[in-house]
């Protein structure tokens, strides 16, 4: 939560410069980007996967906000072909954590279920694109959570088939909407150092 105030802080003191400074607009403008790109990329580079959580509880509009930003992701001719369920309650959570071997719920606080709604798909061919629509929401809840202080993991479901079914099961999900993962969140028991996943080879200019 501390590193989220300072971010925003900091995006707060670049857009009072920009109303209040007298110097070149272009300048301003400059500045205040690279502050806004520091905050994002800092976001990104130190997120990590986090297990074990203290038993601090998420608040409602934390979670909404976290929500929200999964929906602003891209998807294929914007179907937007997701649906999320929000758990805080304990007993679904042990639940989940029950008939999912990795989940790691035993402390989570809350966790938020990324689907895929087979009834807002593209047709044909295109049917499958609710798979990156619904990681790209994912990405963004992950990194979301992250600047709000809280640790989070991805957990796979689909596209296990017994994890799928025993998923729906426990949320009771309709035959059209197919759990993609559990996003297991909490604020974090750990602080372990984000790992340097950059590796030149795998870049690429132009051609291979």
């Amino acid at each position: 939560m501390k590193k989220f105030r300072l971010m925003f802080a900091a995006l707060f003191a670049a857009g009072l410069l920009a109303s209040c400074s007298n110097s070149d607009n272009t300048e301003v403008t400059t500045a205040s980007t690279a502050i806004a790109a520091t905050a994002v990329i800092e976001n990104i580079m130190t997120r990590t996967s986090i297990r074990q959580f203290t038993d601090q509880p998420v608040g409602k509009d934390t979670l909404d906000v976290i929500v929200k930003a999964g929906m602003a992701a891209p998807s294929a001719m914007n179907k937007q072909p997701w649906a999320f369920v929000v758990v805080t309650d304990k007993t679904v959570l042990d639940s989940l954590n029950a008939v999912h071997p990795h989940a790691n719920l035993q402390t989570a606080t809350a966790a938020i279920i990324v689907a895929g709604n087979m009834q807002k798909t593209i047709e044909g061919q295109g049917r499958e694109y609710w798979v990156q629509d619904c990681s790209a929401a994912t990405e963004n809840i992950l990194l979301a959570a992250h600047a709000y202080g809280l640790g989070a993991v991805w957990c796979g479901v689909y596209p296990m088939p017994d994890r799928v079914a025993d998923v729906s099961r426990v949320l009771g999900l309709p035959d059209y909407i197919i759990p993609l993962n559990i996003i297991t969140m909490g604020y974090p028991a750990q602080n372990p150092e984000p790992k340097d996943k950059f590796l030149e080879e795998n870049v690429h200019y132009q051609k291979w």
